[in-house]
């Protein structure tokens, strides 16, 4: 299989490793009803259609429990402490108990039937098992057994629970049942959704860079050369087929063989990228997440959209009632106008987001011309304000251009004020370090974080930075 050579980072802080930004809330530790819920028990199973009959979702369980666990380990009260533990403990221990064993490695069942409506082909008859729940799962045992309040028995026990759950990710060899494959050109692959076939599958992204994350707690908790190596491998796949995830200046796509659009999974992709980024230290994987930021970014932006005076355009589309996108809308063109300002003005606006064949755009929320849109241009129309950032680690190498041509940097406060300018230029081209990317004041910004230029930031255009995306 292929490898190149991405090395695991071995002191990410406590706040950057897999699934602490994903904590249960208190006041969803015990849910009676819903889809998902819990038995007498204690156990997380689904429910479809709201009947009385509960099935296993092995992903549900191992999320709903790596919930809790990140709950645990920032919950200050010990009755909310013991019951975050008790929670994910019961799903850990259900999955051991119903698990299939197949040599040394354990699998855990889905408990119904499935048929995907949106792909073809994805169709189980219970039991089925899937490279994702593996993984994630993986992540639950490994992440128990790091928790001071067990013994060393119960430790131990989720330790090697987290080993047969290793196991079932080492094989290619196509048994029953399987998760993982090499591709045609040597590319190995976790499938979220294995197909009928040996080897072939849906080659879903999500599933397997979550499925990834377990590979990195178990790597990290185990010193394993096995699990460093299958880590490279996924890594080296995921940067490798970053061209077809990518829909440029669109939705990213939920996986290889179908190229569906994923309007629900995008922001996933951005942040999956940017934990591939802290859990690699390499910045491939940080330009991937900023490119996704730009193609498709998050729509719950609000805040001031500051007008130039002159002429502007604005435009009326078809979105849902909100101003998101809308499948069944389409984004069409409505309607369009133009207004004029004698000076600078300013409005409030609700969303800020990419209309579908078009550049970004603001929903202007109240005033004479609440309800349109203006396109983002700076300086002409930009919403105020610092958001939508990436955190780099470690810092990324910024480069100011030679040849003595001016380079603005700008501090700049919350709200979008520019409180400093610093105009630079250099002979030669200049590096410097910066630790995050933001959308500021409506342009892609990198801020700096060493030497005379230490809280600027600096436009994205107006500089390179240190890594196209990787193509093994």
């Amino acid at each position: 299989m292929n490898r190149a050579g991405y090395r695991l980072v071995t002191d990410l802080p406590e706040a950057l490793r897999p699934w602490r930004d994903r904590p249960t809330a208190w006041a969803n530790i015990s849910p009676t009803t819903g889809t998902y819920h819990l038995n007498a028990h204690g156990e997380y199973l689904y429910y479809p259609g709201g009947g009385t009959t509960g099935y296993d979702h092995p992903v549900g369980q191992a999320q709903f429990g790596l919930g809790c666990i990140a709950s645990y380990r920032t919950e200050t009260d010990p009755a909310r402490k013991s019951l975050f533990l008790t929670r994910a403990r019961g799903q850990a221990d259900r999955l051991i108990d119903r698990r299939l064993e197949v040599g040394a490695a354990w699998w855990f069942p889905y408990g119904f039937d499935f048929t995907h409506t949106v792909h073809a082909g994805v169709d189980y008859d219970a039991p089925w098992y899937s490279g994702m729940a593996q993984g994630e799962i993986l992540s639950l045992f490994v992440q128990l057994s790091q928790l001071e309040a067990l013994t060393d028995g119960e430790k131990a026990t989720y330790l090697e629970a987290a080993d047969h759950a290793f196991a079932s990710l080492q094989t290619d060899e196509y048994g029953y049942p399987w998760a993982v494959n090499v591709d045609s050109t040597g590319y190995l692959w976790i499938q979220e959704y294995p197909g009928a076939e040996p080897g072939s599958g849906d080659y879903t992204y999500n599933g397997m860079i979550y499925s990834l994350f377990g590979i990195w707690d178990y790597a990290q908790a185990t010193g394993s050369q096995a699990a460093a190596d299958l880590y490279d491998a996924c890594a080296t796949t995921i940067a490798r087929y970053w061209p077809l995830l990518r829909n440029p200046k669109d939705c990213s796509y939920y996986c290889q063989t179908h190229r569906i659009e994923a309007y629900t999974y995008h922001q996933h992709h951005v942040e999956l990228f940017r934990q591939l980024n802290w859990q690699t230290a390499s910045p491939d994987f940080a330009d991937c997440a900023d490119r996704l930021v730009d193609d498709w970014p998050a729509a719950g932006v609000t805040g001031t959209v500051a007008f130039e005076s002159g002429t502007h355009t604005l435009y009326r589309f078809d979105t849902a009632a909100s101003g998101a996108w809308s499948t069944a809308a389409g984004d069409d063109l409505l309607e369009q106008k133009s207004v004029s300002f004698s000076s600078d003005t300013a409005a409030p606006a609700s969303m800020r987001r990419r209309i579908k064949g078009r550049g970004i755009y603001y929903l202007i929320s109240a005033g004479a011309y609440a309800g349109w849109w203006v396109g983002e241009n700076w300086s002409k129309a930009y919403l105020r304000g610092i958001y939508l950032a990436t955190i780099y680690r470690p810092a990324r190498t910024v480069t100011f251009p030679g040849g003595s041509v001016p380079v603005d940097c700008y501090k700049v406060s919350a709200d979008g004020t520019v409180t400093s300018v610093k105009t630079v230029s250099f002979a030669s081209p200049s590096n410097a370090p910066s630790d995050r990317r933001a959308i500021v004041n409506g342009r892609p910004m990198f801020q700096i974080t060493a030497g005379g230029l230490t809280g600027y930031w600096v436009p994205a255009s107006a500089v390179t930075i240190d890594a196209e995306p990787a193509v093994a």
